[in-house]
């Protein structure tokens, strides 16, 4: 039995806990919203949409949703998907470890599972990628089990109904709010319950310009009966992400064709192709080239020295200039500067990872948004 009294929390009675069922539910049913994983209650498909809602605007979503369950119908499709054809259905989406460990995930139910989807929270859990919140999720929505599905929105009602005192955003707190829906779930009705919350936590509960008096759980709130509810929820601001000067290289061969280059060289955005990139701070802060936080690429010989050395090729480099590229990861602020040089003739690649791709079969290889940014400003589209 968990301790509420330890964390500051007055649990509500049985007949309080009913009422409180019965108020959100009856809402839900008014309210909730027409989305495309809610007319199924096939498991793979309403874990592809958990997986794609991560991270991921719901409006954003529904396009990638539909298409990706045309290309991958099944399990099994998914599981023998190319990286090519997997890193194209996820293009633009971001959190690319979302989708490899979809795959992973795929391939332990073909092989652990029988092709079949686990029926169970433990099984569930026990796949690739998949936390507590998604196995919540999908055993209470796909199996109505009475599993409770924890994310930032249900964590924010939940500290505004109980006035937690402790920060959403620390791991270690989630237990508290765990324990929390597991006496709230409603056990007839827990996937509907779950998404009910999560429609509360989004719009009238959100992050920003919530607005309490619209709530239909506002009689239940210690929050807005206490006038509290900006003290709520308690999380403590993110770090900013670190500023990244990249120098990209836009070389173009005679044909029209652009080099690209796979990336292999670690877990962001691996698999994906775009121009040749490399981090600029590195040499920056050889040359002692740095301006306030970001160090800014001004040696330009330098940087195209860099990369003949590094692909064997010499172009004949232009002085032409182009605004620059601006990204955001969640760790990294990238700031690109790129570069533009011409070859007389295509010259053979002795590497995999390269190519000479003409723009209109751009759309044959996977890019990141990074890269879309770079040919939209490249091409002064």
């Amino acid at each position: 039995m968990f301790d509420f009294e330890k964390y500051g929390i007055t649990m509500w009675d049985e007949e309080k806990i009913a009422s409180f069922r019965r108020t959100l539910l009856a809402w839900y049913d008014q309210e909730k919203r027409d989305l495309p994983w809610r007319r199924t209650s096939d498991p793979y498909a309403i874990w592809v949409s958990e997986i794609m809602l991560q991270q991921t605007q719901v409006i954003t979503v529904i396009p990638y949703y539909e298409r990706f369950l045309n290309w991958f119908p099944t399990v099994a499709d998914l599981a023998e998907a190319s990286e090519e054809k997997l890193l194209k259905a996820w293009e633009g989406l971001g959190y690319y470890s979302r989708v490899r460990n979809m795959q992973t995930a795929a391939q332990q139910i073909m092989t652990k599972f029988g092709g079949q989807f686990p029926n169970n929270h433990a099984d569930i859990l026990s796949l690739q990628g998949i936390g507590p919140y998604t196995a919540g999720a999908i055993a209470s929505i796909a199996f109505g089990l009475p599993e409770p599905a924890v994310d930032g929105n249900v964590m924010r009602v939940m500290a505004r109904l109980f006035e937690v005192d402790h920060d959403i955003g620390n791991p270690a707190n989630r237990k508290i709010f765990q324990a929390i829906m597991e006496v709230l779930i409603d056990p007839d009705r827990p996937g509907d319950f779950n998404q009910a919350l999560m429609d509360l936590g989004t719009d009238i509960e959100g992050p920003k310009n919530p607005r309490p008096e619209e709530s239909p759980v506002r009689a239940f709130s210690a929050a807005y009966l206490n006038g509290t509810m900006d003290k709520y929820p308690i999380k403590e601001p993110k770090k900013k992400p670190r500023p990244l000067a990249i120098q990209a290289y836009i070389i173009q061969n005679k044909k029209g064709e652009f080099l690209l280059e796979k990336n292999t060289k670690g877990k962001l955005l691996e698999g994906f192709w775009s121009f040749p990139i490399c981090e600029a701070n590195l040499v920056s802060q050889q040359l002692n080239l740095f301006e306030e936080d970001l160090p800014v690429v001004r040696d330009q010989l330098t940087q195209q020295q860099i990369f003949e050395e590094s692909y064997q090729l010499k172009p004949n480099w232009s002085d032409q200039t182009f605004p620059e590229v601006k990204h955001t990861f969640s760790h990294q602020k990238w700031q690109i500067v790129m570069t533009e040089g011409h070859i007389e003739r295509a010259s053979d690649l002795n590497n995999a990872n390269l190519a000479w791709v003409s723009p209109e079969d751009f759309s044959n290889y996977p890019f990141a948004t990074p890269q879309k940014k770079m040919v939209e400003a490249y091409f002064g589209k």
